[in-house]
């Protein structure tokens, strides 16, 4: 039994970290067609991680997770016509995330709200002005994000253990990090090595949001 339920852990991190290299591969090798199919397989690992857990939290974020995996394959098309759908996987995943947060954690918790309404605002201060016909999904987007930073650091001193709620405000503030490098190199000032910088921030944040779900 022991080592069974040790393996129903082993081999989605294993699928996890291997699909990671198997996708730089194939992206470094110029594989089109194999970094398509790769590259909603890390964030689906931890999907039948989370699965495992039979708890309102982690039912959300599997939601979140699954919805996630739809806007890798939108957005990694790269085709300017699935930009926007990606957009909303990815918004209604936030979504699904702040609600798992706010049920666990239910209390108002104002004054964490103040720090991440300024980060947002600065960050689509910058960006605004470059969006053109996305400025207003892409405001909602940065709106929702800030959402998710708050209920995430909302969970800090009540969710117990302490580490769970750490590990999540962590997974949201890399989510946080990795969107707004996103917007910055779509819509302001394209920079060398983006794409690797986001991805590997996007996972991270995914999978540290998938660890702060408690275990049974």
């Amino acid at each position: 039994m022991r080592v069974a339920e040790h393996d129903r852990d082993v081999v989605p991190w294993s699928v996890f970290f291997a699909s990671l290299v198997a996708f730089f591969v194939a992206w470094l090798a110029g594989v089109e067609w194999l970094r398509l199919v790769l590259k909603p397989v890390p964030v689906l690992a931890l999907a039948a991680w989370v699965s495992l857990v039979r708890t309102p939290l982690a039912r959300t974020v599997l939601v979140g997770l699954l919805l996630g995996a739809v806007g890798d394959v939108l957005l990694e098309t790269g085709n300017t016509a699935h930009f926007l759908p990606g957009l909303v996987a990815f918004l209604l995943g936030h979504v699904a995330y702040v609600v798992g947060f706010a049920r666990e954690a239910p209390g108002w918790h104002w004054a964490r709200l103040a720090p991440f309404v300024l980060l947002v605002v600065t960050v689509l201060l910058v960006t605004v002005p470059g969006l053109g016909a996305f400025a207003a999904p892409v405001v909602l987007y940065g709106c929702v994000i800030g959402l998710l930073l708050w209920r995430a650091a909302a969970r800090v001193g009540v969710t117990q253990p302490a580490w769970l709620a750490w590990l999540g405000l962590c997974g949201a503030a890399l989510f946080a990090a990795s969107d707004a490098l996103i917007a910055v190199n779509r819509f302001v000032a394209p920079f060398t090595g983006a794409k690797a910088v986001i991805l590997v921030t996007y996972w991270a944040a995914q999978a540290l949001l998938t660890l702060s779900v408690r275990r049974p």
